[in-house]
């Protein structure tokens, strides 16, 4: 299996937006960390707005985060928006299959189990996951930490005194 390298910009990018949360992330960002054309990634950062996994803000601050919790972003959906149908083969699509060998090719059934299981393994990972390792995916970008708000103890001040 290979998956277009448009799909591995639009998985790159929903990690960038998962590990610099919450913090918006420039496309420039994204571009410069994994060397990826800025025009390309821009078509990227579209598509991926219009069907929801990001939000992007306009003007000098903006940028992109998620548009949806890491954990509620499947990337086996990502890789079906960016890739289309998985046809390895002309027979996998009925519109064009020539193929003579069409309903006893024991190769044609194998390719689809192969294809299922593939798209199986996508279906059970999730943004949160390909970005849960935060800090080494940082380091190894070249990026600073993000820092996380965390909660802060209440203080409890004696006036007795």
């Amino acid at each position: 299996m290979r998956l277009t390298s448009y799909t591995n910009y639009a998985l790159r990018t929903l990690q960038m937006a998962a590990i610099r949360a919450p913090h918006l992330v420039r496309i420039d960002e994204v571009a410069q960390a994994h060397r990826i054309n800025r025009a390309h990634l821009t078509k990227v950062v579209h598509q991926l707005a219009q069907a929801g996994y990001i939000e992007t803000v306009r003007g000098p601050k903006g940028g992109l985060r998620l548009a949806r919790p890491g954990p509620d972003i499947i990337v086996g959906d990502v890789v079906r928006l960016t890739e289309g149908p998985l046809d390895l083969v002309e027979c996998f699509n009925p519109e064009i299959n020539t193929c003579k060998l069409r309903g006893i090719c024991k190769l044609s059934v194998a390719l689809h189990k192969a294809t299922a299981a593939f798209m199986a393994v996508l279906d059970d990972l999730t943004v949160a996951d390909i970005a849960m390792n935060r800090d080494d995916l940082l380091a190894r970008l070249g990026l600073p930490a993000v820092a996380v708000a965390t909660p802060v103890a209440a203080v409890s001040v004696n006036t007795d005194d």
